[in-house]
């Protein structure tokens, strides 16, 4: 059977513990003025910042804290042409690194940001590589430093968009997981479910291949056997690196397959939502399986993804002998023990959950999924999530 598949991803990954110390050899040769994006706490950049400018890069530091908007890659933009910057690091967690890809494209195209975003603006290609981008995971989860999107928050208009384009690869990704064990067990069980997701969905899209089924494949096995252990204990390394490399593989699936209704259903809650992207991921995963498996079970009885739930079941639990029902109460159990929030406790009530039900049906994400769902069955699943 022929088959037709792009695949792309960082023009560079380097990984492993350590790795760190290699950012500023690499950082001389591609600008000696960066903007340098960091999060919450920006005293963790410190020892990079004292490489770089040890290499004689001008470093000039954009803090950002909480997800991004549209306003905070606008200002970031401004402060990068105000010190003449020629390249931006991303280091901290996938929102992190998502300003950081987004002002890197922004600073090398003309126009507004609006004339290249979608939904709300006018979502033209870029027509220009972005500035070089160096981007340095801090979280195990997002994979971003391997796509070629970024998702911003919409203030205004109270949803999240996405800015696509091969552009954004970042030109390095350095992933070293060594800056993931200060990660809290709460922050470490909602990006490794986040990856996790990203790992399942794109294994049972409707338009997979097999370099990323294989990506998939080995990330599940490491997520399975290592997540409870890096939530239990930050500092056990080669749980640490598991993580680093399952989130580095979802990035990579993501960015070359599909997703399909977690993420179809994340982005509108997102946007409404005060919630970490990776939590509500965590909160749907269980139970959009088991509605993808129900509505499979019910109109598509011989799907081949039948197939593929068992496989993620088997590669999960450990156990050669377990079903599709078996992984989803696998996953059950798991969120439970890592305990993940109901998104109650973020905000969602009964009445909100028409309007995102409905606008998660026009989401790019819902058109991956492996089987269409109703409205009536997404409201369903955030009745249960509640």
């Amino acid at each position: 059977m022929g088959m037709n598949f792009e695949f792309a991803t960082a023009n560079r990954i380097l990984f492993g513990p350590g790795s760190l110390r290699e950012v500023a050899s690499i950082a001389v040769q591609l600008g000696n003025r960066a903007l340098l994006v960091t999060g919450r706490s920006p005293d963790r950049a410190s020892p990079l910042i004292h490489q770089l400018e040890s290499k004689g890069v001008s470093v000039f530091t954009f803090n950002v804290t909480g997800e991004p908007t549209i306003e905070t890659v606008q200002t970031g933009a401004s402060m990068a042409r105000e010190h003449s910057c020629r390249l931006v690091i991303g280091f901290g967690g996938g929102s992190i690194i998502d300003t950081g890809k987004t002002i890197a494209a922004v600073l090398a195209n003309k126009g507004d940001l609006y004339d290249y975003l979608e939904l709300i603006g006018k979502g033209r290609p870029l027509a220009k590589p972005s500035l070089p981008c160096i981007a340095i995971p801090t979280t195990a989860g997002t994979g971003s430093e391997a796509t070629r999107n970024a998702v911003l928050r919409a203030v205004e208009h109270r949803i999240k968009v996405s800015l696509r384009s091969p552009y954004m690869l970042p030109r390095v990704a350095v992933v070293d997981p060594d800056l993931t064990r200060s990660l809290t067990p709460p922050v470490t069980a909602a990006t490794g479910l986040d990856a996790l997701t990203q790992l399942i969905e794109p294994y049972v899209c409707n338009n997979p291949n097999p370099l990323t089924d294989a990506l998939c494949r080995e990330g599940i096995r490491r997520v399975s056997r290592s997540l409870r252990r890096a939530y239990y204990d930050g500092n056990d390394i080669e749980a640490r690196t598991d993580m680093s490399l399952a989130s580095l593989f979802s990035g990579i699936a993501l960015a070359n397959a599909r997703l399909g209704a977690v993420h179809g259903l994340a982005g509108p809650l997102g946007g409404l939502l005060l919630a970490p992207h990776g939590a509500i991921c965590a909160r749907l995963l269980p139970i959009v399986m088991k509605a993808n498996l129900k509505s499979l079970e019910e109109k598509a009885p011989n799907s081949p993804v039948l197939v593929r739930f068992s496989e993620i079941a088997r590669l999960m639990t450990g156990k050669g002998t377990s079903n599709p029902a078996d992984g989803v109460g696998w996953l059950q159990s798991l969120c439970e023990e890592l305990d993940i929030p109901s998104l109650s406790q973020y905000g969602l009530s009964r009445q909100m959950i028409p309007a995102i039900s409905a606008q998660a049906l026009k989401t790019s994400s819902m058109k991956g999924n492996p089987i269409e769902l109703r409205e009536s069955e997404l409201s369903n699943i955030l009745e249960q999530a509640l």
